[in-house]
C-alpha cells in the first residue's frame, strides 16, 4: 500500500504537467508509468515537440525561447486566439468540443510559459515551419512555431527533471489494471497485486492505438495493419477500466490521427531512435500515386499541417496500403532534410518518369499519363511560393490547389509511404478541469483524464501541436483541481 494524494497514471506529457501543478499545490503525487524506464515517455517522447500557441510574434516568444542567432533575421506572424480558434473549428468541421477547444486556446500562452518558468526549455521550429529566403530571411507560416529543445527525447527529460525537484515519485513499469472504488468515488488503483489509494486519480495513460484489436473494432477493418507511430503501450487499459466503473464515452471513436509514414524502413513502428523523423510531410511540393500510378488526394489543399493527419487514413484505403511521394530534382531540393535526408532512408531514383515507375512496380502507362496531365495542367501564371497558399494549382483530378510545379527534370525520385498512427481522437468524457463524466453528464468523484485519453477536442483531423498543447492546459488545470 502507498499513500498519495493525487496518482497519476501515464507519464507523458500531459500526466507530467498534472503532476508539476498538483505538486506545486503541496499535493503528494505518485506517477505510475506502465513502460520500464528505458521505454518511457509515452508518446509525447516521439514528437519533435510541436506546440501549437496563442502569442503576439516574435518578440513575445523571445522570453521563452533559446538564444539563436536566427532570431535576428526571422519573421514569426503573430497567432491569435480567434485564429487558433477557428483552425480547430474548420479542421475538426466544427466536430469539436467548443468548450475544451476555448479553454486550450485561452490557456496556451500561459501553460507555456508556466512551464518555461519551472524549466522546461522551447525553441522556433526552424527545420518543419520555417522557409529560408534567397537574403537568409527565415519566414514561419502554418500556426505552429514554438518546439521543444531537443524535441519530445528533451521534454520528457526536462519534465522529469521538473517532477523530481517538486517532489513527484515516479515508478516506472508499473502497468495499472484497474481503478478502486467506494460507493461510486475513484479511491485509487490497482497495480498487479499492489493497491495505491489516493484521493484523485487521473488518467494520462494516452489513447488505443497500440491496440490492433480496438483500431480494428472502433477505426474499421484494415486499421489493425496500420503502423503505430509512437509508443507500443498506449493500448487503452485505463479507459476500458473507466468506461467499467460507468465513465462515459468523449469524442470521436471512429477517427484517429494518422499520417504518410516511410514504408521502406525496416524498423518503421515505435522506433525511439528516429522517433518521427519516419514521417514524410514534403508531399505539398510534390504528387502522391498509389500502385495504379494514379493521384488519389490534393496534395496542396492547405499547408501540410492542417492536411497531414488525416492523409494517412487515405494511404491506408489505397491498394496494399502504401503509396509513392514523386519529387523531381528542383522539388527534391526543397524537401525538409530533417524528414528526407537521415540514415538508412534510400528514395527509388531514375533519370525518366516511365524508369521510376518501374522500378516502384506500378502501372508504367498510367504513372507516365499521370505525370503529363498533371504537368500541362499547372497554372505557371502564379509564382511558388511555399510560405502562404500561393493559388498555383493543377486543374486535374483530383485538384492540387497550391503549390504546383511540374514533375520534369531528372533525376525523378520516389518515397514509399504507408499510414502510420499516432493517436485515437475517442476517449473518456470530461469537463474543461478534466473531471470524468458519467452518461448523465455528472462527474465522478475522483476521477480525472487528460491528454489523449480524454476525447472530444478532434475529430477527423488535427492541426500541428494542439495535442501536446492540450495536455500542458488541461494537465495543469486539472493538478490545480485534483
Amino acid at each position: 500500500m502507498h499513500n498519495a494524494d493525487v496518482v497519476v497514471v501515464g507519464g507523458g506529457n500531459a500526466g507530467y504537467c498534472t503532476a508539476h501543478a498538483a505538486a506545486e499545490r503541496g499535493r503528494r503525487v505518485l506517477l505510475l508509468e506502465k513502460a520500464p524506464r528505458a521505454l518511457a515517455g509515452g508518446n509525447s517522447y516521439y514528437t519533435l515537440g510541436a506546440t501549437r500557441m496563442v502569442h503576439a510574434g516574435l518578440g513575445d516568444l523571445l522570453e521563452i525561447l533559446e538564444p539563436d542567432e536566427r532570431h535576428a533575421r526571422t519573421e514569426v506572424p503573430p497567432y491569435s486566439a480567434a485564429e487558433f480558434l477557428a483552425d480547430l473549428d474548420r479542421i475538426t468541421e466544427g466536430r469539436d468540443d467548443k468548450e475544451l477547444a476555448a479553454a486550450v486556446v485561452e490557456g496556451s500562452r500561459d501553460a507555456v510559459r508556466w512551464l518555461h518558468e519551472l524549466g522546461l526549455r522551447f525553441r522556433l521550429m526552424y527545420e518543419r515551419q520555417a522557409h529560408e529566403n534567397a537574403d537568409g530571411t527565415f519566414v514561419f507560416w502554418g500556426g505552429t512555431h514554438v518546439c521543444n529543445v531537443d524535441a519530445g527525447p528533451g521534454l520528457m527529460s526536462d519534465h522529469e527533471r521538473v517532477a523530481s525537484r517538486l517532489g513527484v515519485e515516479m515508478r516506472y513499469g508499473c502497468p495499472v489494471t484497474g481503478l478502486m472504488t467506494n460507493g461510486g468515488s475513484v479511491v485509487g488503483v490497482r497495480a498487479g497485486d499492489q493497491e495505491f489509494p489516493a484521493e484523485s486519480v487521473v488518467i494520462a495513460s494516452g489513447g488505443f492505438e497500440a491496440n490492433a484489436q480496438w483500431r480494428q473494432r472502433y477505426l474499421g477493418d484494415g486499421w489493425q495493419h496500420a503502423k503505430v507511430r509512437g509508443t507500443p503501450y498506449n493500448t487503452g487499459d485505463l479507459i476500458g477500466a473507466a468506461l467499467e466503473i460507468g465513465a462515459d464515452r468523449g469524442g470521436d471513436w471512429s477517427t484517429c490521427h494518422s499520417v504518410p509514414w516511410d514504408a521502406s524502413y525496416p524498423e518503421n513502428e515505435s522506433n525511439r531512435m528516429l522517433t518521427n523523423r519516419l514521417s514524410r510531410y514534403g508531399y505539398p511540393l510534390g504528387i502522391i500515386v498509389n500502385a495504379w500510378g494514379r493521384r488519389f488526394l490534393d496534395e496542396g489543399a492547405d499547408f501540410r499541417n492542417y492536411t497531414y493527419a488525416k492523409y494517412g487514413k487515405v494511404i491506408l484505403e489505397q491498394p496494399g496500403s502504401v503509396a509513392f511521394q514523386i519529387f523531381d530534382a528542383n522539388s527534391r531540393s526543397m524537401l525538409n532534410v530533417y524528414e528526407y535526408e537521415m540514415p538508412g532512408i534510400i528514395p527509388v531514383v531514375a533519370n525518366s518518369v516511365e524508369e521510376l515507375a518501374a522500378a516502384i512496380d506500378v502501372d508504367v502507362d498510367a504513372f507516365a499519363r499521370t505525370v503529363r496531365d498533371f504537368n500541362s495542367s499547372i497554372d505557371t501564371s502564379r509564382p511558388l511560393d511555399p510560405t502562404i497558399k500561393d493559388g498555383r494549382s493543377a486543374t486535374v483530378e483530383p485538384i492540387k490547389s497550391n503549390w504546383a510545379s511540374a514533375i520534369e527534370t531528372p533525376p525523378y525520385y520516389a518515397y514509399p509511404v504507408t499510414c502510420g498512427i499516432s493517436f485515437t481522437f475517442g476517449g473518456l468524457r470530461g469537463d474543461i478541469n478534466g473531471r470524468v463524466l458519467d452518461p448523465s453528464g455528472a462527474p465522478i468523484p475522483g476521477l480525472f483524464a487528460c491528454g489523449e485519453a480524454l476525447g472530444g477536442l478532434f475529430s477527423g483531423n488535427y492541426p500541428t501541436g494542439a495535442g501536446l498543447t492540450a495536455g500542458m492546459v488541461v494537465g495543469r488545470r486539472t493538478g490545480s483541481l485534483a
